[in-house]
């Protein structure tokens, strides 16, 4: 069986969008980016359409705009660390209980409709 020629995916790191702007505004072409980053064209192009905007592609907003559809794309916590809910949970954690008994709990101490039930607890 031949050996497989694909590599693992890397995702683009702000150095590279340093660089595909730095010789995009020189003129180079995107094979040559994508050589000169040995990564495929068709991930320099993508990235020129997705993170680019109006005018000349700009490094620190694309990677802004690259980190915002991160964020966007992953589900809202269901238990702020920062909440008072946490602590019980926490708490209830070190008594060796089991999920079950926490969420009756949380269910009885916070009904619905109490601002502690925030971010998508049922």
């Amino acid at each position: 069986m031949p050996a497989s020629r694909c590599r693992p995916y890397i995702q683009l790191q702000p150095e590279d969008r340093v660089t595909i702007a730095s010789l995009r505004q020189q003129g180079v072409g995107i094979r040559a980016i994508a050589r000169m980053l040995q990564r495929s064209p068709s991930t320099v192009s993508r990235e020129l359409q997705r993170n680019g905007c109006e005018g000349p592609y700009a490094s620190a907003a694309a990677q802004g705009r690259c980190h915002k559809r991160r964020l966007s794309a992953r589900p809202a916590r269901k238990l702020d660390p920062e909440g008072v809910m946490f602590g019980v949970v926490r708490h209830c954690l070190g008594l060796r209980w089991s999920p079950q008994q926490i969420a009756l709990t949380l269910a009885s101490i916070y009904p619905k409709g109490q601002p502690y039930r925030a971010r998508g607890w049922a």
